[in-house]
């Protein structure tokens, strides 16, 4: 006699369908397709929140050096500048400081120019 497993299988495919909501057309209404494509949103999900953190430190690189070279300075040349005066401000605030408080910024770059020469 063999066994169908009605609810159970149902249960199962309905966990893929209900994360597959707002998928475009046969991955979003059929079983198999819709099963791939969360397997896959899945694990793109798990690379992107590293790559997430990766990215986001690249942009405040990018917005310190701008905010450097205005005042005459190299990203890495205020970076080394700013540990040799002990300051201990972590990438995140200074990006913040040169978008946002441009005359705190301009500050911090005269400390790193003066710590340099």
């Amino acid at each position: 006699m063999r066994v169908k497993r009605g609810p159970a299988g149902h249960r199962r495919h309905k966990k893929y369908l209900d994360r597959a909501k707002g998928y475009r057309s046969g991955r979003s209404r059929l079983y198999r397709t819709a099963r791939e494509a969360v397997e896959h949103s899945m694990a793109y999900a798990t690379r992107d929140r590293k790559v997430r953190k990766r990215e986001f430190r690249k942009l405040w690189i990018l917005r310190i050096n701008a905010g450097a070279r205005e005042h005459g300075l190299s990203y890495s040349r205020f970076i080394y500048g700013l540990q040799a005066a002990g300051v201990e401000l972590n990438r995140k605030m200074l990006a913040d400081m040169a978008v946002s408080a441009k005359e705190d910024f301009a500050k911090l770059v005269e400390l790193a120019k003066s710590k340099l020469a």
